[in-house]
């Protein structure tokens, strides 16, 4: 089992002109083992019987590809070339050279996203990739060819864990350091239990739930657009690469920072919220980076509602309530009370059955159809549920279909099983 903990590091001046200057190395041994890719695809793509348009390095037919293994044997012959690279401890350059090779053998796998050059700045993290001994002792971290970092220790390492890796991380607010530790305790996933809700995500209302839970939308990044857009006009005076262009560059970096830490920090009290309601939380398994391809794009991407799924799942599994996903497809469109098609437009927001005259708001209709379904497929097949009228009904109580569905049931029909309408 591996978790990451994020804690705040306080390097003082010297090991932060220390930090740069390994990131900005690293950030140039990256580009030249990318260079040194790129030459030996070029030279062996080009047609013999004709130039390229652009002068190509040709290397010899019998140079071998420059891999992985490859590049990092030739890390020894480079310190003795170019001495800035002893600096740097030996595993860091290796984790960056790994760096390349992952974005080489994802752009294989994927058929496109080639890796590209590092500009000025751009390399933000080195990665230390093993330890001998525990790096932590107390309120500080003890790092290779740096020495000793202040942390802000604010959860302990639990018991049981040791420290595999460490990464520095850069940012505009400050360091910090992301610890991955690791046990042997293999602590089991929730099943599906208690009291069950769906969860509809949207713009209107950012998140609505089968018990009529309607959370109010957020926009994050317009809610601090106007302070946002006075620092980049600032920024866009200033000349380059100047002392008052970095300044400039910091603020609008930390304003970015600003929103995104507003934005997570929303989305785990939200997650904490809607574990507090139920026990078995079900959502949709839409891929939300098609969503920001429409016409919201913008309001999509500023809701992070895939973040948000990630947090939501790893807050329930924490806790020990089940977060499990189900088919999005037609769950606006579908009555959850007699499962009927019942069209609606975008801006159609109230949902009206013609069938069997149930009326709800329309995300909360949709988060129900989502729990309908999620209970359909988490209890498929085992023995709690047994089936009356060709429809599955579940008898274990997880199901409360009358918090909901009173007003179209009777009051002589409530409890009875005929009357449950899927």
């Amino acid at each position: 089992m591996t978790l990451n903990y994020t804690y705040r590091i306080y390097p003082d001046s010297s090991q932060v002109l220390l930090l740069d200057e390994w990131l900005e190395t690293c950030r140039v041994s990256y580009n030249y083992a990318l260079r040194e890719l790129k030459d030996w695809i070029a030279s062996r793509k080009c047609p013999i019987d004709r130039c390229s348009l652009e002068s190509e390095y040709i290397m010899p037919a019998d140079y071998p590809f420059p891999g992985y293994h490859q590049q990092q044997n030739n890390l020894p012959k480079a310190k003795e070339a170019f001495p800035r690279l002893v600096a740097v401890p030996s595993q860091v350059l290796q984790t960056n050279i790994r760096r390349l090779h992952d974005a080489w053998d994802f752009f294989r796998h994927r058929g496109y996203g080639f890796p590209r050059f590092k500009k000025y700045g751009q390399m933000k993290s080195i990665l230390f990739p093993q330890f001998r001994t525990n790096p932590l002792t107390g309120w500080q971290l003890s790092l290779p060819k740096l020495g000793k970092v202040q942390i802000n220790l604010h959860r302990p390492i639990p018991e049981g864990f040791v420290i595999k890796q460490i990464r520095v991380v850069k940012k505009a607010m400050g360091w910090f350091a992301t610890i991955s530790i690791q046990s042997d305790i293999e602590i089991p996933k929730p099943s599906p239990y208690g009291h069950c809700i769906g969860i509809d995500v949207g713009l209107s209302s950012y998140l609505a739930t089968s018990d009529s839970f309607i959370e109010p939308g957020h926009k994050f990044f317009l809610a601090t657009y106007r302070r946002l857009k006075v620092l980049q006009k600032r920024l866009s005076k200033k000349k380059k690469r100047s002392a008052n262009y970095e300044k400039a560059r910091i603020k609008v970096e930390k304003q970015h920072n600003h929103i995104a830490f507003t934005r997570k920090d929303y989305q785990y009290k939200l997650a904490h919220k809607v574990c507090d309601m139920a026990d078995s939380i079900f959502l949709e398994d839409i891929d939300f980076r098609l969503m920001a391809k429409g016409f919201l794009g913008k309001h999509t991407v500023d809701a992070a509602f895939g973040q948000f799924r990630s947090i939501l799942k790893y807050v329930g599994w924490q806790r020990g309530k089940f977060v499990g996903e189900v088919d999005h497809k037609g769950t606006s469109q579908t009555c959850p009370n007699c499962r009927t098609s019942v069209r609606k437009e975008l801006e159609d927001r109230w949902h009206s059955c013609p069938e069997c005259q149930y009326e709800c708001d329309r995300d909360i209709a949709s988060a129900q159809e989502i729990c309908n379904r999620g209970i359909e497929k988490t209890y498929r097949g085992t023995p709690e549920k047994q089936e009356i009228d060709s429809q599955i009904v579940v008898l274990s109580g997880v199901m409360s279909l009358d918090k909901w569905r009173r007003g179209v049931i009777t009051n002589s029909d409530i409890g009875s099983a005929s009357a449950l309408p899927f």
